[in-house]
């Protein structure tokens, strides 16, 4: 979309509504300041992000050198020491890769793509040649919405349709 018609859909919208956003904004800005204090006393904050939606979200992580977990919390609600949705892998040193183990979350809100980026971010920084995964059988009601998630992220998916399971495999590199 270009300036000009950001411009004009602004200009269509009433002195109201255009209101009403700054103050949804600015409550999330205040919330994410105080949401922001209390994730950093327990783990390491890695950034602070915009969904699709325009919701602001902070990205953070524990990596106890086993394995990483990497979390979002959506800034619209206060933090109550749980996150709104993660990515949690563990390192196979020997195969110089990070495997996931689990995502959980809510879908279509953009929070797995936000943390896939993060999550490829610190395989790139810790020379981690594949990220992998797999794709299992309680998986399988909503496995067309899984491939989309991986290609669109550079992976390669390779499914056993008979068993109703597959896997998954990239380099963060690409």
């Amino acid at each position: 979309m270009s300036f000009a018609s950001v411009f004009m859909e602004q200009e269509t919208r009433s002195e109201e509504e255009i209101r009403e956003e700054l103050e949804g904004l600015e409550f999330q800005l205040f919330r994410m300041q105080d949401n922001l204090k209390e994730i950093a006393k327990r783990y390491q904050v890695l950034g602070i992000e915009q969904t699709k939606d325009s919701n602001w979200v902070i990205i953070y992580m524990v990596d106890d050198g086993a394995s990483c977990k990497i979390m979002l919390h959506d800034c619209n609600s206060p933090y109550k020491g749980s996150e709104d949705f993660h990515i949690r892998t563990k390192y196979i040193k020997k195969k110089n890769t990070i495997h996931i183990g689990d995502i959980q979350g809510p879908e279509n809100k953009g929070h797995g793509s936000v943390c896939m980026t993060y999550l490829k971010e610190v395989a790139r920084e810790r020379n981690i040649q594949y990220i992998t995964g797999n794709i299992a059988a309680r998986d399988w009601n909503h496995v067309d919405r899984l491939i989309h998630f991986y290609e669109k992220h550079q992976f390669q998916v390779e499914l056993n349709e008979e068993e109703k399971n597959g896997r998954i495999w990239c380099s963060p590199f690409m």
